[in-house]
């Protein structure tokens, strides 16, 4: 969901050394994003292989990769997203999946085989993907809400919640001036900085872990958040709306992937063909309701989950989302600048 740093490459070798050539542990090390793996489906892992599974978490993929490189060693699974999984492939920082090992890669859907950051999936498994997009409270917000623009208003100062992510911040200005999300130049940036300026005074709360919190309780009344946040929130009461921007919106895919550095590939890929049967994607859905990469998963759900106008907006057509890419040197650039527009 998030962003990958310059230190990418820099920190490869170090990390490789700090790895080294370790003994094999017994227990599969997971290193994942907040909010996004039930512990019940570890624990039903563990019943069935015998494997324990220790679990980190991370906020960010910039934290991810930073904490990955100071000991690459410690983790046998990664989640990264889609443009990191696109960084780490260029650095050679993934190990390729034996796919005769993961036999349930059968039950992907089509769309998600040949992703343009790993065609065939050589080096990445979808976990879960989604939207950013905007939920609201309709009791509180007079509508029409269709686009960002009815988000960032006067009358919204001060009620407002959003991800707490830098990427995803540029990538709305951009979207919202007309501009591709991946063409992070100093032009554009430079471009966007007003707008940004503009929009950041306004907001109450970043919240990129749980940004339903602050919707539910009342503090704020609308927000752009993660789709499966927007789901929960439907489900706990159809007055928060959800609605993807009408300028453009950008789907997210979070995949499993496996770092040169682990100890444990076997058991990674064991636990990649696991997550990958449909009742265990379902019970992934049941606590996590983003739109599942799963096809055979998705068949289990029911009439309500599938029109959660979040997790499956209607008439959502995945040709039109807007994927992030590897923006390389550029993406510190973005950091500052989000950086020092929340100083001011």
């Amino acid at each position: 969901m998030k962003k990958h740093t310059t230190l990418l490459s820099a920190a490869i070798a170090g990390a490789m050394l700090l790895a080294g050539c370790g003994k094999k542990d017994d227990t599969l090390n997971l290193f994942v994003w907040t909010e996004y793996v039930p512990q019940a489906v570890l624990d039903k892992f563990t019943e069935e292989t015998g494997i324990k599974v220790a679990m980190e978490t991370y906020s960010s993929n910039e934290e991810m990769t930073q904490k990955l490189f100071a000991g690459g060693g410690n983790y046998d699974l990664i989640q990264p997203s889609e443009y990191t999984v696109e960084a780490l492939i260029k650095d050679n920082y993934l190990q390729p999946l034996d796919h005769a090992k993961i036999p349930n890669l059968k039950n992907l859907a089509p769309e998600f085989r040949e992703m343009p950051f790993d065609p065939g999936n050589k080096y990445s498994v979808p976990w879960l993907s989604g939207f950013v997009g905007i939920t609201y409270n309709a009791e509180t917000i007079p509508g029409p809400v269709v686009g960002y623009s009815d988000v960032f208003t006067a009358n919204n100062a001060g009620r407002i919640v959003t991800l707490d992510d830098s990427r995803e911040l540029v990538s709305w200005a951009m979207t919202a001036s007309g501009l591709p999300i991946n063409d992070v130049t100093d032009e554009n940036l430079e471009k966007i900085k007003p707008l940004l300026q503009d929009w950041m005074s306004k907001i109450k709360v970043f919240d990129s872990d749980s940004p339903k919190t602050s919707l539910s309780n009342g503090d704020v009344d609308i927000g752009v958040i993660w789709s499966g946040e927007g789901a929960i929130l439907f489900n706990q009461n159809p007055k928060f709306q959800w609605v993807l921007p009408a300028e453009g919106f950008h789907m997210f895919i979070d995949s499993l992937a496996i770092p040169k550095t682990a100890k444990n590939k076997e058991m990674a890929e064991e636990f990649i063909n696991f997550i990958l049967r449909p009742d265990i994607g379902k019970m992934i859905l049941d606590e996590f309701p983003y739109y599942s990469p799963n096809a055979e998963a998705r068949k289990l759900l029911s009439d309500a989950e599938r029109n959660n106008p979040a997790s499956y907006p209607p008439g959502l057509d995945i040709t039109k989302a807007l994927l992030f890419k590897d923006v390389g040197a550029q993406g510190s650039k973005v950091d500052e600048l989000i950086t020092s527009l929340k100083v001011q």
